[in-house]
């Protein structure tokens, strides 16, 4: 990209044709008018919306676009002047967490009235006041009606019915070892009910699923193709493909967790009153109202604005008020590492031997069953053990750090040998050769 700045298409013929109509003084108006420089990773059909809105509320300022991907937008903010950035927009957490520890950011010169800074459990703007949540995205199901029609089965609603024997080849998982949003969907029914229940709920979950890892089609081409007729995802993956044109539907559990974006202001803005412009309209109901348009497909983070939605609009507000999404991405945030690589090793790895485990289980009569479902349902290890400190640490700086390598192989090998050991025990209860 040859160019600092490059505004949207839209933005660009507009410019054009205001030239071509008024002569000489265009470059005049122009002049008067101040730069907004946002850095986001949002595309054309999201900035393009917003960038209208903006500069006919605020036509004062004219609004300037640095597109960046998360992994390069940190590196472009720590050039000298921040890349003259007046404004960062991304759904990047780990990004403006670090640009806060680097003292990057200013605090946001904006109310937040309105606005509850979280969804259940999960708090979605920085406590103290150096970003805010401007959209969240949710974890669900991608699902295929037509697939699911063809089968037999119904579209499911919630992660038991997941588990149902019914599905059995018809679930495709992200391996949470290798996929990066899927380790939070692996903790999602862990905390939502709880340690045991929640392995118990994976395994049966596992022996239905076919696993895609790094490298393989994503969860939204593989239903799109009709390969599979539910899959585990975040909801803009799928609303992406669907605007694509794949025949798909997301569903909502209740228990669900959610992935926030955010909006800040740099600490070397250059411009910090458009900035502040800027934030107030992103998190305005105006700016708000944009997000739920048929081209951005996006929840909004003001409660109030789903009162003028359709009924069938997702509101992750209203689902948490009635006890849904109790998911807590504070405590997420150190131990879903370790919790995915327990999922790997216990559930991921043995799939082959775990699958016709379950469907003989299945089958079986209550005295096998009470003899082989602690076997195959068991946590591969303690709660407290992922919830440590020390093992977060291990598994967090594993490929720089050969001492905590050692550490999480060390432990990644004993949740391996302890799931091969009952599986053991149940194919010998089962009569499994």
């Amino acid at each position: 990209m040859s160019d600092r700045f490059t505004p949207s298409r839209r933005a660009f013929l507009r410019g054009a044709g205001a030239l071509a109509a008024a002569g000489a003084s265009a470059p005049l108006e122009a002049a008067a008018r101040r730069d907004v420089v946002v850095l986001t990773a949002y595309p054309d059909a999201v900035v393009s919306r917003f960038e209208a809105a903006f500069e006919k509320a605020w036509p004062r300022y004219r609004l300037r676009i640095v597109w960046r991907m998360p992994h390069d937008a940190l590196p472009y903010l720590r050039q000298p002047g921040q890349g003259g950035v007046d404004v960062y927009w991304s759904a990047s957490p780990r990004t403006f967490t670090q640009l806060k520890a680097e003292q990057a950011l200013r605090k946001l010169p904006v109310s937040l009235a309105g606005l509850p800074g979280r969804v259940g459990g999960s708090v979605i703007d920085d406590p103290d006041g150096y970003f805010a949540a401007s959209e969240v995205a949710c974890y669900g199901f991608a699902v295929n009606p037509a697939y699911l029609a063809r089968h037999g089965l119904p579209v499911p609603a919630d992660w038991s019915d997941l588990a149902q024997p019914a599905y059995a080849g018809h679930v495709l998982v992200p391996d949470p070892v290798e996929v990066g949003f899927a380790p939070v969907l692996v903790d999602i029914p862990l905390q939502a009910y709880g340690w045991d229940n929640g392995w118990a709920l994976w395994s049966a979950i596992a022996a239905n699923a076919r696993f895609v890892g790094r490298g393989g089609s994503f969860v939204s081409d593989e239903l799109g193709a009709g390969r599979q007729g539910v899959g585990l995802s975040i909801d803009f993956f799928v609303a992406s493909a669907i605007a694509n044109g794949a025949p798909l539907k997301f569903v909502y559990p209740r228990q669900g967790g959610v992935n926030p974006a955010h909006v800040a202001v740099t600490a070397a803005s250059p411009n910090p009153e458009g900035a502040k412009a800027f934030v107030s309209f992103v998190l305005s109901e105006a700016g708000q109202r944009l997000l739920t348009h048929p081209d951005i497909r996006k929840l909004p983070v003001r409660p109030a604005v789903y009162a003028g939605l359709p009924a069938d609009h997702h509101n992750p507000f209203a689902v948490a008020a009635q006890g849904g999404y109790r998911y807590d991405n504070g405590r997420g945030r150190g131990r879903v590492v370790p919790v995915a690589a327990a999922f790997g090793q216990a559930l991921v790895q043995p799939r082959a031997v775990l699958a016709p485990l379950w469907q003989k289980l299945r089958a079986a009569d209550a005295a096998i069953w009470a003899k082989v479902w602690p076997l195959l349902s068991a946590p591969p290890c303690k709660e407290s053990e992922v919830d440590d400190l020390a093992v977060q640490q291990a598994f967090l700086t594993r490929r720089d750090d050969p001492a905590a390598e050692a550490r999480a192989a060390e432990l990644e090998a004993g949740w391996a040998a302890a799931a091969r050991t009952r599986h053991a025990q149940a194919a010998r209860l089962l009569g499994v050769a």
